[in-house]
């Protein structure tokens, strides 16, 4: 019989408990007048037995004993397995508990469980813990899974000394006492009535695990048995048979491709020893190349018992095509992957049986398949970025080069770049990708976090049951609005239909997106919303939608800086030692305001000769990103001025990265000025973390993320966009109002901590312990494309022949590249001109 999946009428609040019984009416009725001492209601309690036809006056013994239990007859003996199954379909409760007949209920063992049920929505299943009938040894708090399939319980005939009584995951619980909710059992197809017996219970909490439901231990909700008092009656070949069988099926089951294909051939060879060995057959004796005569006829007598593993593998055999067919259906809805669920296996590599010619087996088997590297609980995360990671690298490549060094003390991490690497670490890999490299690459990791085009360059992704994290911090559809004024009309309107065709891409791929601010997050939350993203099925996982789009500001060094030397004071040429330092952190870029800058470092140095505003940066690292029009703009400005190399200097390179505190250290402060429009309402200014770090006081303009911090936070000044007399202002009290310059610098110091990286990649760190596909793109079926769950852009003339362009171009140049191809086609369609501002 199979699992009527079909929803009764239910009575909520109600918890119905499931017994089965198979010759054991006496077992079963002290069971089930234990229930009188439960610390639950009785009017919300509902006991069904389901008797396994067991033919000896069973069903009129317990229905006498105990009339208010319910007794379903099942009609043929199904197993623990069907029996459960079939007193599922008969339940009326909101949660159904499962006690073996030859156990009984502590007084909280209901109350325990459903309440930790109710209260957390992510909990699938709760194990309880399972003492011996006395109370004094365990049977159950934890359960441990070998690489070859066997469930097995470390801690079992242990004192009970208080040692497990801390709630914990799990990868199962025992069949013999544990609670679900009633419609998640019976949507994720209860007990596999292919096991019969043994392992069932395996079977369901590792299945639970993979479909992204936790399976919790709680240590109060305690139940207490009579161990295999059941399976007394069968003997012990027939255990060993079910044992054997049962650990295959659930391998085939659920381990992925790349674990089953590693693990399953080995497995079953280590069945057929494993049943020589306690069975004591020498395996020697059976020697063909040693064996005269004619070994074709005659007869070989083996003990019963070493069969058990070959009559598994013959059964496995059998029942593989629906096998095969329910493999298919739950790997497609598999939502944790197997480097994340390894943990819970507690001990994969514990052989179990201590025979000499088995464990040599074991040894030799687990080497051969590689098994010991492979059952590691660590992840194998991939970072990508766009941008070059060099020794002066810009601020994607940063933040990709600090995710890796957060990551990297728990799991295997692989940093990349698709544009060049000339820097490495030794806590992690660095490497350029593109390519076979790239399929490589991807197809090595569990977790793929990436920033930029990396859909475009590998498309295959979009598709693959991979897990995704897009840090979308840089909103570059709106940057580039600006960055792309340059490019003429035709350029600038491909580039910003791309980057926003691109965007949604993402956004309608990921299983975790990374945004830069609360602020960017309402943003982000309004796109995802077009996108269909935002849905029931995100929703009833998480409301706060956390899960699926979570803050994930830029961030700065754990470690105080240092400088090693003067980056800036005494040796620029024109600024000494004792000059007053306005620092420019960054490149500089068409969004930025450079410009009202300059004038009012021109009316300071009236009364401050002393004054010196230095560009840190003007050329950016990554070749793809094009000179922009207003740092000429602002260079032309200082030379007009004569301030050029007197009192406004331009560092023409990139400061690299490990170099950066001996230019910010020589600061008074730093500063960022910036346009009023649509992306400096939702940018977050990197530049501004490295101010925090070497507690510069800060001068702003308003109107971003940080513009209400600086001014909430006392972090420094700010003013309004374009104002000269207020930035005049501003910047003369925080380089010589010593009393001012010391409050702003306290709270920069005391404020900068919360933005330590540690804490900012928190939420990266603990989602990469646990990844999980998200709750509405594992439900999506085979096949499926991201195009269902987005909205179109506008159609180009061509749709797919822009895409094949814009990939090309992309790995041309990058944006730059993008936008000047873009340009030029536009005037040949056209005849329009391209204007340049």
């Amino acid at each position: 019989m199979k699992l009527d999946r079909s929803e009764p009428t239910v009575r909520p609040g109600v918890v119905s408990i499931i017994l089965v019984n198979y010759k054991g009416a006496d077992d079963t009725i002290v069971a089930l007048r234990s229930f009188e001492d439960v610390d639950w209601p009785s009017d919300q309690l509902e006991l069904i037995v389901v008797d396994n036809d067991s033919d000896d006056g069973s069903v009129a013994k317990i229905r006498a004993a105990v009339p208010h239990a319910t007794v379903v007859e099942a009609g043929s003996n199904t197993g623990f397995a069907g029996g459960c199954n079939t007193g599922v379909k008969a339940a009326t409760g909101e949660f159904v508990g499962f006690l073996n007949n030859d156990a009984r209920p502590g007084t909280g063992w209901v109350r325990a469980a459903v309440e930790t049920l109710q209260a957390d929505p992510t909990i699938g299943a709760v194990a309880s813990k399972v003492l011996d009938w006395e109370g004094e040894t365990i049977d159950y708090v934890d359960g441990s899974l070998t690489w070859f399939g066997m469930g097995y319980k470390r801690e079992v005939e242990k004192p009970d000394t208080g040692e497990w009584d801390v709630a914990k995951d799990v990868l199962f619980g025992t069949g013999a006492a544990m609670f679900m909710p009633a419609a998640l059992f019976r949507e994720v197809g209860g007990f596999d009535e292919r096991f019969f017996m043994f392992y069932e219970d395996v079977d369901l909490g590792w299945r639970l695990n993979l479909l992204g439901y936790r399976v919790r231990y709680v240590p109060g909700s305690v139940a207490y048995h009579r161990h295999h008092v059941t399976m007394k009656k069968f003997g012990n070949f027939r255990e060993s048979y079910l044992l054997e069988r049962n650990a295959l099926l659930s391998m085939y089951k659920n381990f992925d491709d790349e674990t089953l294909a590693r693990a399953l051939p080995a497995a079953m060879a280590l069945a057929v020893r494993r049943s020589f060995a306690r069975a004591d057959v020498d395996t020697t004796t059976l020697d063909l190349q040693r064996s005269p005569g004619n070994d074709d006829v005659g007869t070989l007598e083996l003990p019963k018992m070493s069969l058990t593993g070959p009559y598994a593998i013959d059964y496995f055999v059998e029942q593989l095509e629906s096998l095969h067919v329910t493999r298919q259906a739950l790997q497609s809805r598999r939502r944790r992957t197997d480097r994340e669920l390894l943990p819970l296996f507690r001990e994969a590599m514990e052989p179990a049986y201590a025979i000499d010619s088995y464990l040599e087996a074991h040894r030799v088997l687990v080497e051969a398949f590689g098994i010991a590297s492979h059952f590691r609980s660590r992840q194998r995360v991939l970072v990508v970025t766009g941008e070059p990671l060099k020794a002066r690298m810009a601020g994607p490549a940063i933040r990709a080069w600090e995710i890796a060094r957060a990551l990297a003390p728990e799991h295997d991490v692989r940093l990349a770049s698709t544009s060049g690497v000339s820097v490495t670490h030794d806590d992690f890999a660095t490497e350029y990708v593109h390519g076979k490299s790239l399929v490589e690459a991807t197809g090595w990791a569990d977790v793929i976090i990436f920033q930029g085009f990396l859909l475009e360059a590998a498309p295959w992704l979009k598709n693959s049951t991979k897990i995704v994290v897009a840090d979308i911090y840089d909103p570059i559809h709106l940057e580039q609005l600006e960055q792309a004024r340059d490019l003429g009309l035709g350029g600038r309107a491909m580039a910003v239909r791309e980057t926003t065709r691109t965007l949604n891409e993402q956004i309608a791929r990921a299983d975790l997106l990374l945004c830069a601010s609360d602020k960017q997050r309402d943003f982000w939350l309004g796109q995802l919303a077009g996108q269909g993203r935002i849905n029931p099925s995100v929703y009833d996982e998480d409301a706060t939608l956390n899960s699926l789009l979570t803050v994930v500001p830029f961030g700065i060094a754990d470690e105080p800086p240092v400088q090693k030397r003067h980056g800036i004071k005494g040796t620029v040429e024109g600024i000494g030692p004792d000059d007053k330092v306005i620092l420019w952190g960054g490149g500089i870029y068409n969004w930025f305001d450079p410009l009202t800058l300059i004038h009012a470092v021109d009316r300071l140095r009236v009364t401050h000769p002393e004054v010196r505003l230095f560009f840190l940066g003007t050329k950016h690292p990554n070749p793809g990103v094009p000179d922009m029009r207003i740092a000429w703009d602002a260079r032309q400005l200082a030379t007009e001025l004569g301030l050029t190399d007197k009192h406004v200097f331009f560092n023409d390179s990139w400061v690299p990265y490990e170099e950066r505190a001996d230019y910010l250290l020589d600061a008074d402060v730093g500063v960022s000025t910036h346009f009023h429009h649509i992306e400096t309402a939702f940018s977050f200014r990197t530049r501004i973390l490295d101010y925090l770090w070497c507690t510069l006081p800060i001068v702003a303009t308003g109107g971003d993320t940080f513009g209400e911090l600086i001014r909430d936070k006392g972090l420094g000044r700010t003013v309004e966009p374009e104002d000269v007399d207020g930035l005049v202002a501003a910047l003369e009290e925080m380089l010589y109002d010593e009393e001012a310059i010391a409050a702003a610098r306290a709270r920069v110091e005391e404020f900068a901590v919360a933005y330590r990286w540690s804490r900012v990649l928190t939420p990266l760190v603990e989602f990469c312990r646990s990844p999980r596909r998200a709750a509405d793109l594992a439900l999506r079926a085979p096949g499926t494309t991201t195009d269902s769950l987005r909205l179109p852009p506008p159609p180009p003339v061509s749709v797919r022949g822009d895409l094949r362009l814009f990939r090309e171009y992309m790995n041309q140049g990058g944006v730059r590249e993008v936008a000047r191809r873009a340009s030029g086609r536009v005037r040949r369609v056209t005849g329009l001109g391209g204007t340049r501002v």
